[in-house]
């Protein structure tokens, strides 16, 4: 086993939302070619059929107004272009949907084009940053094409149990999600949410009775000083601007989700990297994965590729489009990358990922064998490994942050 899997005695999740690859880190194949990112001739449709081109033109905020749509349906299009299987049933995705499908928010053709803007890589200096000095894959991809919860839910069960939308339920109980299992087998495990004005709405249906899982980003600040970190923990960003719960002000979201200012996710990103990056307690056995739930809309260029089922159907009605989805195909790819000093500055990683290789490669890790899990989170590709380096980086071989 490689020394830095021997060392490791915990893996940070923290999760951001609604933006992909291209649109964040897209930038970043100019500076490493061997990054799938954009060449810069990328093109989609418009509603009058004229061809947008990427652009570096992406803007913290204000320009992504209103929000995508990132529904089921909205994203069968992005990936497909609008066409169904009514149309022609052995559709392969293309990746041309995107400028039509934010089209129909607001029947605007030239506000259309925003949605093909990405980020120049000096405007990300902590995602971009931690992207170029650790690792990054270029193909994760969220779990399936549809929006937040049921993305959301793969990170925590490895499953949505057929849901493909954003209706609140509790969670069939098939499958223990990964705290559950953790816990029931000796270790610790914790969901951060970032305070009890802002959590998303999988923590009301984790929470249930189980509030010994949950606990604020405050609290995960302080266990990280203090060298309490669970095995495996799950970070939460700030989904609202509101007032700060003792009065010191208003409190900026900092969950990157169209059109919150994305400088406070930044801000979050460092903030959450600082934390165990300064711990030389933390640091040295300490994974910290930067994901993104989905895409939020925003174009990407890398088709989706077929997975293993999950076992569930979810039918038309659910759906929106003329089929069942049999939950047998990913949806579009979204950041990623892997920090730790054990791995190697400038890495790429090209195998397939998605959110239910969360819950498996922490089973994996941690319980090992596991049976009760779904055949997608059995199939999925673990990610550790990368902790590849056969001695550890040196401190001043790793960066710091001083924007949090």
């Amino acid at each position: 086993m490689p020394p830095g899997l021997d060392a490791l005695k915990h893996v940070v999740v923290l999760m951001m939302e609604n933006r992909s690859f291209d649109h964040m880190l897209g930038s970043l194949k100019a500076v490493n070619p061997a990054i799938d990112g954009l060449a810069g001739n990328e093109e989609n449709p418009d509603s009058t059929g004229v061809p947008v081109t990427v652009a570096p033109q992406a803007e913290y905020q204000s320009q992504l107004d209103p929000d995508p749509d990132h529904h089921f349906p909205a994203v069968d299009k992005q990936i497909f272009g609008g066409v169904t299987t009514a149309q022609n049933s052995t559709r392969q995705p293309n990746m041309q949907g995107f400028v039509k499908s934010y089209f129909d928010q607001q029947f605007n053709v030239g506000h259309s084009h925003l949605i093909m803007n990405y980020f120049p890589q000096k405007m990300l200096p902590a995602l971009t940053g931690l992207a170029t000095e650790f690792a990054v894959f270029n193909r994760w991809f969220s779990s399936i094409p549809g929006p937040t919860l049921c993305n959301r839910a793969f990170a925590h069960y490895g499953t949505s149990f057929g849901q493909v939308s954003m209706d609140v339920f509790y969670w069939n109980k098939q499958y223990l999600s990964i705290y559950e299992r953790l816990v029931n087998n000796g270790h610790k495990a914790k969901l951060y949410y970032y305070d009890q004005a802002s959590s998303s709405l999988e923590v009301v249906n984790l929470l249930q009775n189980q509030p010994a899982l949950f606990g604020t980003f405050q609290d995960f600040l302080h266990d990280c000083s203090q060298n309490l970190l669970p095995d495996y923990c799950f970070i939460e960003p700030n989904y609202t601007d509101h007032d700060a719960p003792d009065g010191s002000g208003e409190l900026i979201a900092s969950d990157q989700h169209p059109d919150h200012d994305v400088r406070a996710g930044e801000q979050f990103i460092a903030t959450v990297y600082n934390a165990i990056r300064n711990n030389p307690n933390l640091w040295p056995n300490t994974a910290l994965l930067i994901v993104y739930d989905e895409h939020g809309g925003t174009f990407d260029h890398v088709p989706p590729p077929a997975c293993t089922p999950d076992g569930f159907v979810a039918q038309p009605s659910a759906t929106g489009t003329p089929d069942p989805f049999h939950f047998d195909r990913l949806g579009v790819r979204v950041p990623a990358v892997l920090v730790s000093p054990w791995v190697a500055r400038g890495s790429v990683i090209n195998d397939v990922f998605e959110h239910a290789s969360i819950p498996g490669t922490i089973t994996d890790h941690f319980l090992g064998d596991y049976d009760a899990r779904s055949p997608r989170e059995k199939d999925a590709n673990t990610f550790l490994n990368n902790l590849s380096l056969p001695a550890m980086r040196a401190d001043d071989d790793c960066p710091s942050f001083t924007n949090d």
